[in-house]
């Protein structure tokens, strides 16, 4: 029977290649038209997501693409007060090693069989076993597995429900190959995890793999229109920068020189996420996995949650190979137990991130009593 898997992310490779170990094949489709088709965004904090890796036969691969020194933080106010600063002992476990999303996703590209994945074939709809690519290609299916993100077309199968602003505007800036062309603010950040919170706003920067150092300005309790009224002119990035650190007055000059220093690439991010605790009536011929599953805050969850997705469907697959309704069954029952968990998390977290005290508060989560 075919598998027809949606969407070339995480979740959706994770399932091909469990699939693909335990001698079953899928067909992946993806409407970017190769893998260099466009960034794939920054570092990843893999934790509970390194089971899915061990099902896949991946767990020496990715331990050598994983940056220990990445579990470093450090945690500010905006006046320069530094509340927590955590260095990690090269010989520390990779407990929450960060990750280059492009490179596990690599990663994960390079263990399927050629041509497992297909490109250009963007997803418009599905009926009667069949799938219908915005190209006017068909092709067949048995069971259809949506892996296609935060705007799956692929819900609309199962569930009316849709993503819903959460408040959160986010503005991603960066400063390329830091060490060289800025030492001292490279010195500062240091080698993983660098959080500034404020009132109502945060800066966390991040080292990526490649000496990239990525930037997000959070500004929470903001309206969904909130870019069209904030004054920054995305057009001009020189112009955006100046108006970002207007939007900051009162912060150490140490943290404004971070966002003077960086390059002309400047994104904003509007943060939605699904409703917590998602479900829908188990349909035969038709899953979700990830963010098109339980789209959830941007604060470390949402990836591990998709290689999950795609190992433990996969385990199903295999147990089931001849009941696919009896394997996607029992896949969704653990799938909705566990992310609603992990998505009750992540609202908490983002609950503290939007309070007047967040870093005081922050502290008190990362070092409880």
């Amino acid at each position: 029977m075919t598998i027809a898997i949606v969407g070339a992310g995480l979740g959706g490779l994770a399932l091909a290649r469990v699939l693909h170990v335990n001698g079953m094949e899928a067909v992946v489709y993806e409407r970017e038209s190769s893998r260099d088709a466009r960034g794939q965004g920054g570092m990843l904090d893999i934790h509970s997501g390194q089971r899915a890796l061990r099902e896949a036969g991946l767990i020496d691969e990715f331990s050598a693409i994983a940056r220990g020194e990445g579990q470093d933080m450090r945690l500010l106010e905006p006046d320069g007060t530094l509340l927590l600063q955590e260095d990690t002992p090269d010989d520390a476990p990779l407990e929450r090693p960060e990750v280059d999303r492009a490179d596990l996703r690599n990663l994960l590209l390079d263990s399927l069989p050629e041509g497992a994945v297909h490109w250009g074939r963007a997803f418009e709809s599905a009926d009667n076993g069949l799938l219908r690519f915005a190209d006017g290609s068909t092709a067949p299916y048995d069971l259809l597995v949506g892996a296609d993100g935060a705007q799956s077309r692929v819900r609309a199968l199962l569930t009316d429900a849709r993503p819903a602003h959460i408040g959160q505007n986010v503005v991603e800036i960066g400063i390329p190959d830091i060490d060289r062309t800025h030492p001292v603010l490279a010195a500062m950040i240091g080698r993983g995890n660098y959080w500034v919170l404020g009132n109502g706003v945060s800066l966390a920067a991040q080292r990526n793999g490649d000496g990239r150092v990525r930037i997000g300005l959070s500004f929470y309790n903001t309206a969904e229109d909130w870019f069209a009224t904030s004054g920054i002119p995305f057009d001009d990035p020189a112009a955006a920068r100046a108006r970002l650190i207007d939007l900051l007055p009162g912060w150490d000059p140490r943290f404004t020189a971070l966002i003077a220093a960086c390059d002309d690439t400047v994104v904003p991010r509007s943060i939605t996420t699904l409703p917590v605790g998602l479900t829908w009536p188990s349909t035969p011929g038709v899953t979700l996995l990830g963010d098109a599953a339980h789209l959830m805050p941007p604060v470390g969850e949402g990836a591990n949650m998709a290689l999950l997705d795609g190992a433990l469907l996969g385990l199903a697959l295999a147990a089931h190979p001849h009941d696919f309704p009896a394997a996607v069954r029992e896949y969704e029952r653990e799938m909705f137990e566990r992310t609603s968990a992990a998505a009750r998390m992540s609202a908490n977290v983002q609950e503290l991130l939007t309070s007047p005290d967040a870093a005081q508060k922050m502290l008190a989560f990362f070092q409880p009593g």
